[in-house]
């Protein structure tokens, strides 16, 4: 699966699940490390394979 079909696949979803979130402006270098330590736990109790963590 390419980034554009991962990046789809969340944007279908109606929220946001506990292993992926969006992010605008975050600019947060302090928070960037809990984020990725939170959601790859959530992923990984989820049974997913991936955490997602998109900004732009």
């Amino acid at each position: 699966m390419n980034l554009k079909e991962i990046i789809e696949e969340l944007c279908s979803y109606e929220f946001e699940k506990e292993w992926f979130e969006f992010k605008e402006n975050f600019d947060n270098d302090d928070e960037l490390g809990e984020y990725i330590s939170a959601l790859s736990n959530c992923a990984a109790y989820c049974g997913k394979k991936y955490a997602y963590f998109i900004w732009e």
